[in-house]
């Protein structure tokens, strides 16, 4: 063998370590976790995952054939997924993008933002309430309405119990998400002044409806959630659901507004973290009100059910506003300030009393 080839052949084996070498992954400072879109992400009707593209220039696109829904993002760290409606295709998305092998997520906050119904007695319309529980109300037995035992409130009875509340609760893996209550609070104390929009027709619709802030303007507070793929509604219902939140939460959970995804996309964020993949204290959830869950003032369930479609609720396009104006207030703190907040997370001490 000549020189030149030998020389040829080393340089070859030299560069090959470093061409075999996968690049980097992409840090990700922020992941935007929206649930729904009506069409196409941008210039038409919007969904929950629109105005975040639109606004914040999210024109990265990154194919991921394993979720329902590639991922987007900006320059500056900022990421939007989409998941599709109910716990299976959150919990699929989440996992597929936490596995990528091309995005750094370990030191990713999480914001779940996206439209949800709304107890009257805790928030109104457009309302914007950020969560320190998400309660599953999937899990458990159910008997139909029509052979509810004599005294029992509910025909919901949760798993491995004999009647509806049976203490002690007993909370299954997955049944009850604690949020970190300091980042919560950090959130709610950043915007809680924030103004929301309201209108004339706001003004109207919760005019039908009772409950203690049933007709406040739209406003920044702490709530909890209820998340069930089943989409519920009725006086009836919402009373389960003030009583089944606090009962898997041991008191400390208050119910606010019900929703469909969450603790899909909660299990699979916790089991990430569980594998080094993703920071289960990073992880906010922020829920705004499009409509209310029960049926307003002269009016069966069954015939405010029939009103009860997306993009038809009365509140739609102010809870899409409300969504996007609160959580953009956090994401802009988070990536403004990253140098602060990459390594050591936001903290607050209890907040005062949520409210307008």
């Amino acid at each position: 063998m000549t020189p030149a080839k030998l020389s040829v052949l080393l340089a070859i084996a030299l560069a090959a370590p470093t061409l075999a070498q996968p690049p980097r992954p992409i840090p990700v400072k922020v992941v935007v976790v929206a649930m729904f879109e009506l069409g196409a992400d941008t210039g038409d009707a919007p969904g929950e995952l629109q105005y975040w593209v639109e606004r914040d220039h999210l024109d990265l696109v990154y194919p991921l054939p394993a979720a329902y829904h590639a991922a987007r993002m900006n320059d500056s760290g900022e990421m939007a997924i989409l998941t599709g409606q109910g716990t299976a295709h959150a919990a699929s998305t989440i996992m597929a993008l936490g596995l990528d092998p091309r995005f750094d997520l370990s030191h990713a906050y999480w914001l779940i933002a996206g439209i949800a119904g709304g107890c009257p007695e805790k928030v109104s319309l457009g309302s914007a309430a950020w969560a320190r529980w998400v309660v599953d109300g999937d899990l458990g037995y159910e008997i139909d309405a029509r052979e509810i035992p004599p005294g029992w409130p509910t025909g919901y009875v949760p798993l491995r119990k004999m009647k509806p509340f049976e203490d002690p609760a007993a909370p299954l893996d997955g049944q009850a998400y604690a949020l970190n209550k300091g980042l919560a609070d950090w959130a709610f104390n950043l915007t809680r002044a924030t103004t929301l929009q309201d209108t004339a027709h706001l003004k109207e619709i919760r005019g039908n409806f009772d409950g203690a802030a049933a007709q406040k303007p739209p406003f920044v507070t702490m709530g909890d959630e209820l998340s069930s793929s089943t989409y519920w509604h009725g006086k009836l219902f919402d009373a389960w659901a003030a009583q089944w939140v606090p009962y898997f939460t041991g008191g400390n959970g208050e119910f606010a507004t019900t929703a469909m995804e969450d603790t899909g996309t909660l299990q699979s964020l916790q089991f990430l973290a569980n594998a080094g993949r993703v920071d289960a204290q990073r992880i906010l959830v922020l829920r705004t009100v499009s409509n209310f869950d029960r049926q307003p003032r002269g009016m069966s369930a069954a015939e405010s059910l029939a009103n009860q479609r997306v993009s038809k609720y009365g509140a739609y396009l102010p809870s899409l506003e409300s969504a996007y104006t609160v959580g953009h207030v956090v994401v802009n703190e988070l990536l403004t300030h990253w140098a602060k907040y990459s390594g050591t997370l936001p903290n607050a001490e209890p907040s005062a009393p949520s409210g307008p």
